[in-house]
């Protein structure tokens, strides 16, 4: 069988698999976040935390609500850090430095999870999975309750209320990520990952010596790095590591996973907004672009450019040869189209055109089908510029669902879109601008320019995959990229729960004969060209300088 085949075969099992889960997930999650019914473990929850999950919240209660948890898990991440040599379990290790501490807290809670450091060797058990793991747990349940505050803001009208913020991230921490994490751990122990508490022992016999290893909770974190959108690696290898990912049929179940909730998702809105064509249009245009991606991944990545690609099969290098070009390409898109960030293979060692690929995902604002919550609320933003932009071409008032697209909604959605573009391009610019940053890149030229351009898109789209070459453990990339993970994660969400809250005071407005029907392929595909538009003119003098002015010169 070729490479090429068992590429294709593999993209139609992983389409197959999500579309199979597709409906029972999007309605299982619609009924989860509909719910007025409380479990017992649930209200044990609330009555520890002091919470009301009956009382509805208005977008500001709703946002305090996100920003005052998130402010206190960063908190309580950066004091296990800080006082790691002194915990039980911490293997040796001891505590982290100031600003890398800070960095790794503002990472996780801000479901970016960048690491600038070897997991393996300098994180113990108890910060591993009483930190960090719950972390990604708790920071995908956030983005899954800002997605749904949003939805509530689209179905309900003449009201401000739009949940409650605790209920839901009880709810999609409990219902959803726990029960599919859980299994999905047990698949990856099947698979072969490891799971342990063992302490730092010696494997395999080595020219010199023997090589240190030690053991830790990895297929529970696995799952749920996977499954909420996290990336973050027990290993610095992440998943290119064997006790992480240890075969292709692994491989392939960790994009399922990746893939999972943030396709099912559009079910869930179709379904909550009682109009599922609605969902299957919002559906569309993520799988086009998905789709479209993972194609020219692979067909970048398996091009014979000279004897030596002839001889691999296509661009092997930094990749695994247990997963070779069709994984690795299928992964690296996955994993960048959403706010993943893991890596089975290194971004820095693709073709010019590849890395550019992997840059470009991100850049999209990671919508396709995005982070879990993020990718929806972040698609649907994208939905209201595609309405505004097709009313302009009519010259009629937008609508989107029965709610008038006015002037505040307008201002809301376009400060949406232009945050995370001013924080990589700002802080892109300072880095080069300066001579000690430069300092950490591996490379020169173009790619040495996509190594510093990589990191912050990665960091302000909270994706935290890095193009590998870059060395970020300085003092002014863990604060800045820190700095740019919390804006690029909350500044967003205060505008869409602010537009959230607009749409739920509105009154529905009937559907007439010139009203867009957006549930149609026509606006799917606007949809789409609005987002390539955007992107392109937003980002491409940044993308010339880097993996473009590599490509053609390659």
């Amino acid at each position: 069988m070729s490479p090429q085949l068992a590429g294709v075969l593999q993209l139609t099992a992983l389409i197959a698999a999500l579309a199979l889960s597709y409906r029972p997930l999007g309605d299982y999650m619609a009924r989860v976040y509909s719910s007025e019914k409380h479990y017992r473990p649930e209200k044990w929850i609330y009555r520890v935390i002091g919470a009301n999950p009956a009382a509805e919240m208005r977008w500001p209660a709703y946002l305090r609500g996100v920003l005052a948890f998130s402010a206190v898990s960063v908190l309580l991440l950066y004091l296990m850090q800080r006082v790691q040599g002194s915990l039980p379990g911490s293997l040796g290790f001891s505590s982290i430095d100031p600003d890398q501490a800070f960095n790794t807290a503002a990472s996780f809670v801000a479901n970016t999870n960048w690491q600038s450091y070897y997991g393996e060797q300098a994180m113990g058990h108890v910060v591993q999975t009483g930190g960090l793991a719950v972390q990604n747990f708790l920071s995908a349940a956030v983005g899954m309750a800002v997605a749904v505050a949003l939805v509530r803001g689209f179905a309900r009208s003449r009201t401000g209320e739009l949940g409650n913020f605790w209920a839901d991230l009880v709810r999609g921490t409990v219902r959803v990520l726990l029960p599919i994490a859980f299994l999905g751990a047990i698949v990856l122990v099947a698979c072969g990952a490891i799971q342990n508490f063992s302490g730092i022992h010696s494997v395999g016999q080595f020219t010199g010596g023997t090589q240190e290893w030690n053991g830790g909770a990895v297929a529970s974190q696995e799952a749920i790095k996977e499954l909420g959108t996290n990336g973050g690696g027990y290993f610095n290898a992440n998943s290119a590591h064997p006790f992480e990912n240890p075969n292709p049929l692994s491989n392939l179940f960790e994009i399922f996973l990746i893939l999972l909730i943030p396709f099912a998702l559009t079910r869930t809105f179709g379904r909550m907004v009682g109009s599922l064509k609605q969902g299957y249009a919002i559906l569309g245009a993520m799988a086009v672009i998905w789709l479209g991606f993972s194609a020219l991944m692979m067909w970048t990545e398996f091009a014979h450019r000279g004897p030596a690609f002839e001889i691999a099969g296509g661009a092997m290098e930094g990749k695994e040869t247990r997963f070779g070009i069709a994984g690795s390409s299928l992964f690296a898109v996955a994993t960048t189209l959403t706010s993943t960030g893991a890596v089975n293979s290194f971004h820095s060692s693709y073709t010019g055109f590849g890395g550019g690929i992997t840059l470009l995902g991100m850049q999209l604002g990671e919508i396709a089908p995005g982070g879990v919550g993020s990718g929806l609320y972040g698609m649907l933003i994208m939905a209201v510029i595609a309405v505004f932009i097709a009313g302009l071409m009519v010259g009629r008032t937008p609508e989107y669902l029965g709610k008038k697209i006015g002037t505040r909604q307008i201002q809301l959605a376009a400060c949406y879109i232009l945050v995370t573009p001013a924080l990589v391009l700002g802080f892109t610019a300072v880095a080069m601008a300066l001579p000690t940053p430069a300092d950490s890149m591996t490379n020169s030229g173009a790619h040495g320019f996509s190594e510093i351009l990589y990191a912050y898109t990665s960091a302000a789209n909270n994706n935290g995959s890095a193009f590998a070459g870059l060395n970020a453990d300085t003092q002014w990339f863990n604060t800045t990229l820190g700095i740019a993970m919390l804006l690029g994660r909350f500044l967003p969400m205060v505008f869409v729960l602010a537009l959230a809250g607009s749409l739920a005071e509105q009154r529905p407005v009937p559907q007439t004969a010139g009203t867009l029907r957006t549930d149609k392929p026509l606006y799917a595909g606007l949809l789409v060209g609005t987002i390539l538009i955007i992107t392109g003119l937003t980002y491409f003098p940044a993308l010339a300088l880097g993996p473009l002015a590599e490509g053609l010169a390659s």
